[in-house]
Formats: structure tokens, sequence, C-alpha cells
């Protein structure tokens, strides 16, 4: 009897089992065959960022006004305090100390910290204003740094925004200054004091040109208070200086596989004021080598201008694609090949053109060259594009076109929303999903397409190294919505099982942003960020670019597993 209940319960199984393979072969037939996306995991490859932030902490993402003396820190508060106790203000902080200079090891001389009266006879937060040949390059490994400051100094909103205007060393001065950066969807006030490294009585960092001029060494001051010490600046990435300055969304483009449109990419760029920089692949031989060209290996530079501009010859008239570069070293360290300052290439461009563009042909680290020249010589090119509120009601008007943005906060919870990418199937559907609606297309794409930027930043992780904890290796995927599929929210398992996506990032990589641009028609779009792995713990910030408006919507999961919109 039991041989018998045993033969009937098999049989019973084989027929449950046969008629859930029909069953789900009628699926497929209906639905379509089950999608076999794989998605590519990759190391972060300090190489490709140039110089190498092998040792850097993630831009902001520690700052005594993120913590718990955030109430402690006020700058009106201590402005007024030192001010009625006619004291000079010391930050506790950031003390004036080894500590606050390096962290791998001790100094190798005697640095002195000193206030600018200490160094300089009348000493000034600007003299006759503020440009970009004001950043000059000390012995700190920091271009990347400069070259975002010398961009920030050609939008005086942008530039103000950052550098509050009514600090002087005359009236109501106490030794006390105060800069502001933007960390992860918020504006945080950076306080410093303004005691600083010096050597025989000169500045050792960053500093103007005019020796009694103040506002970019105190500027590097209050990033690497930001870092938690001047060494944490010491190679990086522009495009996260520039997005600390500005709010923005940056991407970047390898020029050995740049995109046919990559000009109008970058024209695009610079009428919406997105700050731009460029770099070269150093050289692992030679520190900052300098190439027959006159231009600098690991090197940025940044990028101050792109146009079309007029060129006349004896036997042909046009126009030709030029970019122009500046050299945050600020020095005769320049481009020596075609269209370099006073090449024979120049008496071939109209006067009134040469005006217009503001050409001069000073030593001063800048200079222009022709796109397929930049092509050809540099690696890389990264822009920051501002963000909605960075163009004022003038720029608008006279022709500026902003981003529209939309952004949300997010979190991986492990068991939660923590599901991992597309290749752990039956969990990705537990990451948190975003909708999208893109109305209308681009103003001049001939094509009736939308030009959209995702960009995916995780929140807090290299400040926590100390604890073991590293970048997570993040990316994201976007698919399509019918509007049926819209109506079903969120979306589960067997969507994701039969539906491909239209986009995702480059790659998943442990980065502090992924980021990705593309060309979409209208329509409503499912974004899903995540890990590579399932369970692992973060928070995110997403953004979305467009040129047009979008519309972003969060569809979420609650304690209970359930998803909830």
């Amino acid at each position: 009897m039991d041989d018998l209940r045993g033969f009937l319960r098999q049989a019973g199984q084989e027929f449950l089992n046969a008629a859930g393979e029909a069953a789900m072969g009628a699926a497929k037939d209906v639905v379509g065959s089950v999608i076999n996306e794989i998605f590519i995991k990759k190391e972060a490859d300090t190489k490709r960022v140039l110089p190498s932030i092998k040792n850097m902490r993630v831009l902001g993402e520690k700052s005594s006004n993120l913590g718990p003396y955030s109430e402690v820190q006020d700058y009106e508060t201590i402005l007024n305090s030192c001010l009625a106790s006619g004291s000079l203000f010391e930050d506790p902080l950031f003390p004036a100390s080894n500590e606050s200079l390096q962290f791998s090891r001790r100094p190798d001389r005697h640095i002195e910290w000193l206030r600018p009266h200490e160094i300089a006879e009348n000493p000034q937060f600007f003299v006759e204003g503020y440009s970009r040949f004001d950043v000059q390059q000390g012995e700190l490994g920091d271009c990347w740094l400069l070259a975002a400051t010398a961009n920030l100094t050609q939008e005086s909103n942008l530039f103000f925004r950052v550098i509050p205007a009514e600090q002087s060393f005359e009236e109501n001065y106490a030794g006390i200054f105060h800069f502001r950066f933007w960390q992860y969807g918020k504006w945080v006030d950076v306080i410093i004091d303004d005691r600083l490294p010096t050597y025989n009585g000169e500045l050792m960092y960053m500093h103007s040109t005019e020796k009694n001029e103040f506002w970019s060494a105190l500027l590097e001051k209050a990033y690497a208070k930001l870092h938690g010490s001047y060494e944490a600046l010491k190679g990086g990435s522009t495009c996260e200086a520039m997005e600390d300055f500005t709010g923005g969304v940056s991407e970047w483009y390898d020029l050995k596989e740049a995109p046919g449109n990559l000009f109008t990419i970058l024209q695009k760029a610079a009428e919406r004021n997105s700050m731009m920089g460029c770099s070269i692949e150093p050289d692992p031989n030679v520190t900052e080598a300098e190439t027959p060209q006159g231009l600098i290996r690991g090197h940025a530079y940044s990028i101050t201008k792109v146009c079309l501009i007029d060129i006349v010859t004896p036997n042909r008239q046009g126009k030709i694609p030029m970019i122009r570069m500046r050299n945050p070293w600020g020095n005769e360290a320049e481009w020596n090949g075609p269209w370099s300052d006073s090449s024979p290439e120049w008496r071939y461009i109209p006067e009134e053109q040469k005006a217009e563009i503001g050409l001069t042909f000073d030593r001063d680290g800048e200079f222009w060259m022709s796109f397929q020249d930049f092509l050809n010589h540099f690696d890389r090119v990264e822009i920051c594009n501002l963000s909605p509120d960075s163009l004022t009601e003038d720029q608008q008007n006279s022709g500026k076109r902003k981003w529209e943005m939309s952004m949300y906060e997010g979190e991986w919870t492990p068991g939660v929303t923590a599901g991992g990418c597309r290749n752990f199937l039956d969990t990705f559907w537990h990451n948190p999903q975003y909708i999208i609606t893109l109305v209308d297309p681009d103003e001049e794409d001939e094509e009736g397409q939308c030009t959209v930027i995702v960009a995916l930043m995780q929140k807090n992780r290299r400040s926590k190294r100390n604890m073991g904890m590293e970048c997570l290796t993040i990316g994201f995927a976007i698919y399509s919505l019918n509007d049926r599929e819209l109506e079903n929210r969120p979306q589960g398992l067997n969507f994701f099982r039969y539906k491909s996506s239209v986009g995702r990032s480059p790659h998943f990589i442990n980065t502090r942003e992924v980021c990705a641009r593309f060309k979409l028609p209208p329509g409503h779009y499912l974004i899903v960020p995540s890990t590579f792995d399932p369970n692992e713990e973060g928070e995110f910030l997403i953004r979305v670019f467009s040129e047009t408006q979008n519309n972003m919507e969060c569809v979420h999961v609650d304690n209970d597993n359930e998803f909830v919109y």
C-alpha cells in the first residue's frame, strides 16, 4: 500500500510539473521569451581618473557642519562672538597643526601657519575683482581643484554662491571666513579661520597672482577641511569638484572613443554654462611629464570656451570648431602646435572675430586648439551640467538655456530594497523604482528624441573607510513602459523576466557616481538603481537631467516588503 501511495504521489507531482511547464510555455508564447540580460561588474581603474585618486576621500563626505558640531559652528554666531570679545577665531575642528596638513606622514619641514596680515601688507579678499588668472597652483597636487576653481570664476552667480562676497580683512574682520559647497542635494556652510600654511613666509598651496589677495587660498583651505586635510586633496577628478561647486551632474568621455556628436555636446554644454575640464593620461614613469607639444600628462586643464570660428583663406572660407583651454599653473606651459599663441594660422581669422572671442597671446597658461587636435592629444573630457537654479533670469533672457532636473533620495536596505542587479532576477524587482515621463522632444532634434542624463550617486561611503566601508558597486537600468504597464505599480518579477532595458549605466562600478547620457523618444520610462550584489546597504541620490521637461515619480517599499506608491 505504501508503495502504491508513493507511486501515486510521484505521478501526481510529475503531472503538476508538466502542467506548470506547459502553462509557462503558453505564457512565453503570449509574453515573449525570457530576457537574458547580463550586467557587467567593473572595478574602478584609478588610471582612468586623472590624476590618480588612490588616496582621495570622496569630496564633501566629511564636514564639520555635517556632523555633531553642526549646531556649534554657525558663522554669524562665531563672528559676532569674536567681534564682541576682540579676539581672532581659531578653528578647533581644523586646527593649525600637522594633522590638518597630512594624514599619512609628518611634513618634511617646519610649516608655519600665518594669518594673511602676517604674510602680506594690506591683505585683501579680492584685488580688483576676481578672474581665472587668480588661481595659481602651489606644491599640492590638486590641479583638478584649480581647474574647477578657474571655471567657477567665469560665472558670478555661481562664484558668489560658493564664495560669499561680504567677507573682507577690514570691516567686521575677526579671522573667520566661510564657503558653501553642495553635498548630496543640499548646500552646506564650511567655516574656517584664516591661518594658512606657509614656508619661509610664502603660501605653500593655492594662491593668487597678487601676493595680497587671499580668496583662493582660503577657498582651498575650506575644501581641505571638507576632506579632513590638505593631503586629501592630492589627486582627484575635476568633475567631482565641479559638482561640489555647482550642484550639477557630471559626465565624462574617453576621447579615443568619442561619440560623433561630441562637439555638439560640448557646444550645448557651453550654451547652458556647463563647467568643463580635460586631461591627458599620466606617464607612469614621470609625474606631470611634458609632451613635445607643451602639454602636461596627468594634469587637469579647464575648458574656457567652445565655439565655431570664422576662417577666411585665399581659396575658401568657412567655420572651424575650436576649444580654448587653460593650464592652472598659469605660466608659459602651453600648447605649441597649430593655433597656439601667435601661430601663423591666426592670420586667417578676421579681426572682428578675434575681438569677439577675446583673443590674447599672453603667456598665462591659456591657449586655443582645433577640435581635431584636441581629440588627437587629450584623453578625457569632463562636463558638469548645471542644475536649473544655476542660471539667472538675465542669462536665460540673453539666450542661455537651462536643464530641467528631477531628483530623489533613496536607500538600499538588505532584505527589503537591496535586490542587486538584473543578474539576480528573483530579487531585482525589490529595488527602488522611479518613473520618468518625457513629453516633448529636444527643440533641434531631427528624429524627435529627448536627451536624458541619469546620474546615480552613493552617499557617505568613503568617509567611513576607517570602519572598513568602501564604495559600493552601483549602476542602473532603464525600461520603457506602455500605458498598461504604467498602471501596474510597482513592476514585478515577470516584467523584468520578459522585458529588456532600453538603456543602462555603462558599467556597475565602485565609484561615487555613475552617469550616462541617452537619446529616448517621448514616453514613460522606469529607472531601477541598484548595487551589483543583493543585500548591500547604502544611501543614494538619483538625478535626471533633460533638455525639455521631465516628470519623475517614486515607487518604494514599506517595511512589510510590499511596494507602495
